[in-house]
């Protein structure tokens, strides 16, 4: 994207802006904080790689400090890299900062950001998560959602079980997001679409475009006058595509549910989406939800439910392969706690001190959320440095959370830090803010957390896993994938076989 980017941009056209703005008043502005020297109109992209971005800014920050600087394209943006400093930021000018950087893909796939994760900072975003967060990521609601995740995980189980029988290898990246993208939608929409043939293929194909699409870059987001590359390249095109399919499902949805004749899949209470609609039909709402707004949400529980747990329990049993040791304690743990049980059920899960530190771990050293982004909506000040509206700002935990000032031996998958101590991810405890913090910290941590532990103690209790053969634990790569979470780049394919 950048070559062409460089290529349709070339040196003609730079001579034309400069000249047109040769002389042009501008309004006078602070000093910025230090950063990386750009090329005009655009900025400091050349310099980014989305696909390894909170990686790139960590190396920007060991030279410009904690608080820098960058200019993309037409923006201005600020990094934060130390928890003092998003501290400072987060909590200290939560207000001046609780929005978030408006971006042409997540707007049209959102119908104009009218959801919670993507919209704009004002009374509709406090309304949404109201509704979200009383009706949905309460301890009540999650509470009725146990039985989903029981029953998907004990599906997970059997799916794994009969790769033993088959001396089949399991490909435990494809088996996850399979599990957490039918808990999802039986929560969502109190069915799955996992089966075989075209609905599987069609349900499965439009996530993936989805959520590309939301973190796909556009030209017109960074330099205006030439959105017209978005076209050229085939990025608007692709993005109506997938809205148009997008809309197109959860309309099937939303009729589906509104159908009088109607028969449930399953036994458990209302979905989400029969919620949203019975509180529309009530009028109690200090909103009349629409429908577009209805399909707006759930493409947020959608995206954010399946991609974030998936993502987290990948990475922490490839922690724990990389670990033969911190493995070895996890199982005996589980084990000893909780004796000869073929099923760990939720309330085992809370005995479990141990496996809860390699879940806190995990989140702290693979990062699935490794950057905070948000949009200043006025000024402030940051150490004596003036920060500007409309400001892009990027908290970058994964550099937070890997800080040897703060963590010792950052660079070991360690769980033990995380027992006896009271360090949490609940936003209070800035040196690990795997979840945001402040205003738009993720409200639904709970339901996300809850599966990720059971499914990480099931596959621990009913298994013992080894690497395929000819292959090590340290032949497994970290690398990530640019995303809403950081799903591990290369599948992990591993092998199971019964405890004895």
């Amino acid at each position: 994207m950048l070559s062409l980017l460089f290529l349709l941009l070339g040196f003609p056209v730079i001579v034309v802006i400069l000249l047109k703005n040769h002389g042009a008043k501008k309004k006078p502005s602070g000093p910025h904080p230090p950063g990386p020297r750009g090329l005009p109109i655009i900025g400091n992209l050349h310099q980014l790689d989305s696909s390894n971005l909170n990686f790139q800014l960590w190396q920007f920050s060991e030279i410009y400090g904690p608080l820098f600087s960058l200019q993309i394209g037409f923006k201005q943006a600020i990094v934060v890299s130390s928890p003092k400093l998003a501290k400072v930021v987060l909590k200290d000018h939560d207000r001046d900062v609780c929005t978030r950087p408006p971006s042409h893909g997540p707007l049209k796939l959102t119908y104009n950001g009218q959801e919670m994760i993507f919209s704009p900072y004002n009374d509709y975003w406090r309304e949404i998560r109201k509704i979200l967060v009383v009706h949905f990521f309460s301890s009540k609601r999650i509470s009725t959602f146990s039985n989903v995740r029981k029953s998907e995980v004990k599906q997970m189980v059997e799916i794994v079980s009969g790769h033993v029988r088959y001396s089949k290898v399991t490909n435990l990246s494809e088996v996850l997001m399979s599990i957490t993208s039918g808990i999802t939608c039986r929560i969502a929409f109190g069915r799955k679409y996992d089966g075989e043939g075209a609905e599987r293929s069609r349900f499965h194909g439009m996530l993936n475009d989805s959520q590309a699409m939301l973190l796909s870059f556009f030209v017109s987001d960074y330099i205006p006058f030439l959105g017209w590359i978005d076209k050229l390249t085939g990025m608007l095109g692709r993005l109506e595509k997938t809205f148009k399919a997008l809309d197109v499902f959860f309309q099937e949805v939303v009729d589906d549910h509104l159908d009088p004749n109607r028969v449930k899949q399953n036994e458990e209470d209302d979905d989400i989406v029969d919620v949203l609609l019975e509180l529309k039909k009530q009028g109690r709402l200090a909103i009349d939800l629409t429908h577009d707004q209805i399909k707006a949400i759930i493409l947020d529980i959608l995206v954010a439910g399946t991609d974030t747990t998936a993502a987290t329990s990948v990475w922490a049993m490839t922690g724990l392969m990389k670990n033969p040791r911190a493995m070895a304690k996890a199982q005996e743990e589980i084990r000893n706690v909780c004796g000869k049980k073929e099923f760990i059920e939720e309330e085992d899960v809370a005995k479990l001190m141990y496996l809860q530190a390699v879940i806190k771990e995990t989140l702290r050293f693979y990062a699935p959320a490794p950057l905070i982004p948000r949009e200043a909506i006025r000024s402030f000040t940051v150490e004596g440095y003036e920060i500007e509206p409309k400001t892009i700002v990027y908290v970058n935990s994964w550099a937070i959370q890997r800080d040897p000032e703060v963590w010792k031996d950052p660079e070991e998958f360690r769980p033990e830090r995380f027992l006896n101590n009271e360090i949490d991810f609940k936003g209070q405890d800035f040196e690990f803010i795997p979840f945001g913090a402040g205003r738009r910290i993720c409200p639904g941590v709970s339901l996300g957390m809850a599966t990720v532990e059971l499914i990480t103690a099931n596959l621990l209790n009913s298994f013992n896993w080894e690497m395929p053969q000819g292959m090590k634990p340290e032949h497994i790569d970290t690398e990530g994938l640019p995303g809403l979470a950081r799903h591990k780049k290369n599948h992990l394919v591993l092998v199971a076989n019964k405890p004895m």
